[in-house]
């Protein structure tokens, strides 16, 4: 009897179909692994970004990631229709370590997809500054 093992899969998509259709495009992987008895626990977008270097004539990607549950004796099949799958341009999959895994779920499901640390905005503060510092000192000075 095969393993039934928590995997990750980073899969790097074709940005133009993505673009077209990203609830067909990223909803392939879970059916690839739906179909062979597998169970996705977490699939969302991680990021688009610019490539470092062009990947089949793209110079940007929209990275998925994919949490799930599979056997072991259906990884070789896995990995042949990602291979054959045109909108997967990359894909990178690993066993998750049992002990991380509840961890590493939670976390997904809790972040924001695709977001990024945003600097905080000092217009507000720069503008009180300017309002009460400033006009007093003017006013003195005259």
């Amino acid at each position: 009897m095969a393993q039934i093992n928590v995997y990750d899969g980073f899969f790097l998509l074709n940005p133009d179909a993505y673009s077209r259709n990203p609830d067909e495009v990223s909803g392939q992987l879970s059916k690839i692994v739906e179909s062979l008895g597998g169970v996705v626990s977490v699939s969302r977008l991680w990021d688009e970004r610019k490539l470092a270097y062009t990947v089949d004539n793209h110079r940007r990607g929209a990275y998925w990631m994919l949490y799930f549950r599979l056997s072991t004796d259906k990884m070789a099949e896995l990995h042949r229709q990602i291979r054959l799958n045109s909108n997967v341009l990359r894909y990178m999959i690993q066993k998750l370590d049992p002990r991380l895994e509840d961890a590493l779920i939670a976390n997904a499901l809790n972040s924001n997809a695709g977001a990024r640390e945003e600097e905080p905005q000092n217009d507000e503060a720069a503008a009180d500054v300017y309002d009460e510092d400033d006009d007093s000192e003017d006013d003195s000075e005259e």
